[in-house]
């Protein structure tokens, strides 16, 4: 059997719905030229297929728009909590105020293929700068608001940006004292909040940058919209930069209007009402395609959560909003799971035993449907019925699809999710693919795989060794155009049939899953000559020990593998740093062996032997599993503080920066080496 694999109609759920093809072709050629570019004002070759949704006529961004307004322009679009109620858009009314947006835009000496760079957390504002500057002939470039100073520098300057938006006085002062020294920029707006300063009228507040709007005529801005074409660049997604300086991912009209029909084609049954909660950080490519583009195409309703989203307030938004589909990285699937453990401690004896015999009759019960199997005696009492106040709880009783993505989820978690009637859909993929490259589905699901190719994207491994792990690689609509002005490292990501290197090493079993077990670049090689992906053993030590937050495998040219741990713990709101104080979860372990510790330094300080001892037995229970003596760890050491992002441990989507983690706990690696 061949290693290479396109998505076949029987993997499909359904064939995209005759809206997404309404629009028909208006441009020639659009499959001809290069495969990739380095400028975005350089069109790029399209990927069209011979059926559907390869072969779907391609889109602007404007022509998705005005589809989703003439087949619901009353239809609620956006809704924003403000001064305690929530304020509402329809899809005209949505659409109205971005073209008022981009007409600003123009005003203000927008140019063609330069940037609009946007520095906030989730809003109206945000969508209409984003789609507005692309209607503008722009590029819309969202950069994470934990970005420091000069990383906000690096990205606008490379995007050469002419307009900047800014949520609050916060951001601002980022960007107001490098104004002078950004080369293309020629106004900054901000949508929340007083202005503290206005040095200049090329600082605005959002209410007058919509007034400058009203001054272009929409000829103006139609002559910027009849230049695009669908293999025109009309955004950037900057990487996280772990790896160094943040690259810019130039993405097409094509992509961003394909990607999400052919991606929610592939998972979805039935049409309904969608609705979903805008709170992941828009910069990234997986919360622009969930929350802005894909309710373009199915008319959904996006309720944007509170700046305080992940310091605890989602779970309330949720509550109200009961959306229909939603996505969490895996440390918000985790967060969720505490939260029960927390509310569930405090059940009578009576309701612990008949939720816990629920959830072990949902979790045999779901298993079973993974594998083809029928359910046993008792699943639908138990998941219907039983579990429901659970699900509501979370405010994810209309929940139909749970998607997890950004970052590996750990097996303890999918099948606590899974034992409450939530199976949780994997998506794999990064910014080069537009997002999602494998998915999960309800009726497409295998426990500890990241999915198939969703429909219309091709998938193969690359140089696959004796035990099938190969490089996984992408080619279709969805891969983007190349890096903004990297020749090197575009020629790196993309071959010249058009593949897209991911760098991340995976399987493919007999039934067409793929399973993630490395990264390319992340193998520990040790002094042995043994090649080890260090993801498949963590994921084992934080299965044996719920304790556990994160962990990360070291080893590389050393004669065994080591490993640094951090204990779960609560995080402070307003700083996003961790504490001290354990977590709930993590009180829970320590109470199951006896431990009185509820803090870290009470672990690590006294030197606490029951936790220690607890660690040592998880540690070792994980070993027992490894396939090989170079897989397992013999050394380990316990940090006095978790991961986090203002640590640098962590990237904007939670990712592990293992270069800043080795850099930063050298002295705590070299000690677990020495003799």
């Amino acid at each position: 059997m061949s290693d290479e694999t396109k998505q076949s109609d029987d993997n499909a759920a359904s064939e995209p719905s005759p809206s997404a093809q309404e629009a028909e072709p208006q441009w020639k050629d659009l499959d001809k030229g290069p495969i990739w570019v380095l400028e975005p004002s350089q069109p790029f070759r399209i990927a069209m297929g011979d059926k559907p949704p390869s072969s779907l006529p391609p889109r602007t961004v404007d022509q998705l728009f005005r589809s989703a307004v003439k087949r619901g322009p009353e239809s609620m679009a956006l809704a924003v909590k403000r001064d305690g109620g929530w304020k509402r858009w329809t899809w005209q009314q949505y659409y109205n105020d971005t073209k008022r947006v981009a007409k600003a835009f123009i005003k203000l000496g927008l140019e063609p293929f330069h940037g609009v760079g946007i520095l906030g957390f989730n809003s109206p504002e945000w969508f209409m700068s984003l789609v507005g500057g692309i209607l503008a002939g722009g590029l819309g470039t969202g950069i994470y608001t934990t970005n420091s100073p000069d990383a906000c520098r690096h990205i606008l300057e490379d995007s050469k940006a002419n307009i900047v938006v800014v949520e609050n006085d916060k951001q601002m002062q980022k960007i107001l004292p490098m104004k002078s020294e950004l080369s293309h920029l020629k106004a900054i707006v901000q949508y929340t909040g007083e202005l503290s300063e206005k040095p200049d009228d090329s600082v605005l507040t959002w209410n007058e940058l919509l007034e400058w709007g009203k001054d272009v005529s929409d000829d103006e801005l139609q002559k910027r919209l009849d230049a695009q074409k669908p293999n025109n660049c009309c955004s950037l997604v900057y990487t996280s930069g772990t790896t160094g300086l943040p690259k810019g991912v130039m993405l097409s009209h094509d992509s961003i209007t394909w990607t999400p029909i052919a991606g929610i084609s592939t998972v979805r049954k039935d049409e309904q009402a969608e609705r979903c909660v805008s709170y992941l950080p828009l910069s990234h490519v997986a919360a622009q395609m969930m929350d802005v583009y894909l309710p373009m195409h199915v008319i959904a309703e996006t309720w944007f959560a509170q700046p305080d989203a992940l310091k605890g307030s989602l779970g309330t938004t949720l509550k109200e909003v009961r959306p229909t589909y939603f996505l969490g990285v895996p440390r918000v699937w985790e967060k969720i799971a505490e939260r029960y453990a927390i509310v569930s401690s405090s059940f009578g004896a009576f309701k612990s035993r008949l939720v816990g015999w629920a959830r072990r009759k949902a979790l045999e019960g779901n298993l079973s449907k993974e594998k083809g199997e029928s359910t046993p005696f008792g699943y639908w009492i138990a998941n219907s019925v039983l579990l429901k106040r659970v699900r509501e709880e979370f405010g994810l009783d209309c929940c139909n699809y749970c998607f997890t993505g950004a970052a590996p989820i750990s097996a303890e978690t999918t099948e606590f999710f899974l034992s409450v009637g939530l199976p949780l859909l994997d998506i794999y993929g990064m910014s080069e693919s537009s997002g999602p490259g494998t998915m999960s589905g309800v009726d497409m699901k295998k426990f500890g795989s990241c999915g198939r190719p969703f429909y219309g994207c091709e998938m193969k491994l690359h140089n696959p060794d004796d035990e099938g792990n190969g490089e996984l690689c992408f080619r279709g609509r969805h891969v983007f155009m190349g890096y903004l002005g990297l020749e090197d490292k575009t020629k790196e990501a993309l071959d010249d049939e058009g593949w897209l290197h991911t760098g991340d090493i995976g399987t493919k079993d007999e039934d067409g899953y793929y399973f993630i077990t490395g990264r390319v670049k992340e193998l520990i090689v040790t002094s042995g000559g043994e090649n080890i992906p260090p993801v498949l053993i963590e994921s084992a030590i934080k299965a044996e020990l719920p304790i556990i937050s994160n962990v990360m495998v070291v080893g590389d040219k050393k004669k065994f593998l080591s490993c640094i741990l951090t204990l779960k713990v609560n995080v402070d709101f307003d700083t996003g740093e961790p504490t001290d104080n354990l977590s709930a979860i993590a009180l829970k372990e320590c109470e199951s062996v006896g431990s009185t510790s509820k803090r870290v330094s009470e672990v690590i300080g006294g030197g606490d032997p029951k936790i220690l001892e607890m660690i040592e037995k998880g540690i070792k229970r994980a070993n027992d599993k490894a396939i090989s003596n170079a897989q397992k760890v013999q050394k380990w050491s316990l940090l006095a503080k978790d991961f986090s992002i203002p640590g640098g441990e962590l990237g904007p989507t939670l990712k592990l920066k293992r270069k800043v983690v080795s850099e930063k706990y050298q002295e705590t690696i070299d000690r677990m080496y020495e003799i």
